[in-house]
């Protein structure tokens, strides 16, 4: 039997607490997370500084999302594989490796996202 908060409204609002949670989690307890939470600061209000169409500055802030939801899964995978054992094993460093590669894509995109569109007009 599913418990009765676990629908509707209720089951959003419990959700978004989580959601939360795992956000300030992350903030302390991830150097790297934080360190992209201050550029997507810095990024975000300039996706709208440039004289940039609607379309690049969407694609500009996306992209700055993206890594930052490649960093949170990456913490997620690395939480859960420090959890189940501290022994070094190769399927560990493989997570973790697979996991650092996503960021390292998400934020690969975002630069080159960000060059395409802004070089033009600087240029």
């Amino acid at each position: 039997m599913k418990p009765a908060n676990n629908h509707g409204i209720k089951r959003v609002i419990r959700a978004t607490g989580f959601s939360i949670q795992g956000l300030k989690a992350a903030w302390i307890h991830e150097a790297a997370f934080r360190q992209e939470c201050i550029l997507a600061i810095i990024l975000l209000p300039l996706a709208f500084v440039f004289n940039t169409t609607t379309v690049e500055s969407l694609l500009m802030v996306i992209t700055v999302f993206l890594v930052l939801i490649a960093e949170l899964i990456n913490s997620a995978i690395e939480a859960v594989v420090d959890r189940i054992s501290d022994e070094i094993h190769p399927l560990s460093g493989r997570a973790k490796d697979i996991g650092s590669a996503a960021v390292f894509l998400a934020l690969v995109l975002c630069a080159i996202t960000w060059a395409l569109i802004l070089l033009p007009k600087l240029l």
